[in-house]
């Protein structure tokens, strides 16, 4: 039997020599994961306030000037909706971490008007979960963008010391408490321009407190770049 490095090493050799399958409607795709018709059905986000990525005419949301964020800028590559959000789900629950390649991919290609950062830092999970699932999806995705734009990457940067209640399990209005003194930054980031990279921003919560312990290690500008933006009702 075939061991799974051997495995990945085969289908990636055949990809290069044969080209591959589109991910969604299996159409010959070529070197790239999905085929253009696809890629352009895909729920890109257009319009959307800088700060948080919520739908806006490009200007900073209504939510965002009643409580602003503790990041300064957010870039999401695509809504979080269908199939974005099946593909999310197989990559973070089914360990398809080929997902992970799509996502680094689609992200880099919104981020072409965005300042580069110094320090790529993907979103920490704790030693628990990370044991758990065996993987982390943000890192994998960091990984990608840091080599297609020459950025360094440091998943030790900060660290998740509390092991919280899945922010997907819980409502709205709660997830601040859930996630609050979540992370620690014990490095010196003084003048620092962060970016954070995470797979999914729903209400924002996770990311605010992440970025609240790195502007206390002296940041002075943290965003967020995420895969997708989920659109929340409150």
């Amino acid at each position: 039997m075939l061991q799974p490095a051997s495995m990945n090493s085969r289908l990636k050799l055949w990809h290069i020599l044969f080209g591959q399958d589109c991910l969604l409607c299996a159409a010959a795709s070529g070197a790239q994961m999905l085929c253009p018709a696809c890629h352009a059905s895909l729920p890109h986000i257009t319009h959307a306030c800088p700060r948080c990525a919520a739908p806006s005419a490009s200007q900073v949301c209504g939510e965002c000037l009643k409580h602003p964020p503790a990041f300064d800028r957010t870039r999401a590559a695509l809504e979080y909706a269908f199939p974005t959000d099946k593909l999310i789900q197989a990559l973070k629950y089914g360990g398809q971490l080929a997902l992970a390649k799509l996502f680094g991919e689609l992200l880099a290609e919104a981020l072409a008007d965005q300042a580069r950062p110094e320090i790529i830092l993907p979103m920490p999970l704790h030693p628990a979960r990370l044991k758990m699932r065996g993987f982390n999806q943000a890192l994998e995705i960091a990984k990608v963008i840091a080599k297609r734009l020459d950025i360094p990457l440091a998943p030790g940067l900060a660290q998740r010391v509390v092991d919280t209640t899945p922010q997907a399990s819980l409502p709205i209005d709660t997830r601040h408490k859930n996630v609050k003194g979540a992370f620690a930054c014990d490095q010196d980031l003084h003048g620092q321009h962060i970016v954070v990279v995470d797979d999914v921003m729903t209400s924002g919560a996770t990311l605010h407190e992440l970025s609240k312990s790195l502007k206390r290690a002296g940041a002075a500008q943290v965003d967020v770049w995420v895969v997708a933006r989920a659109v929340t009702h409150h």
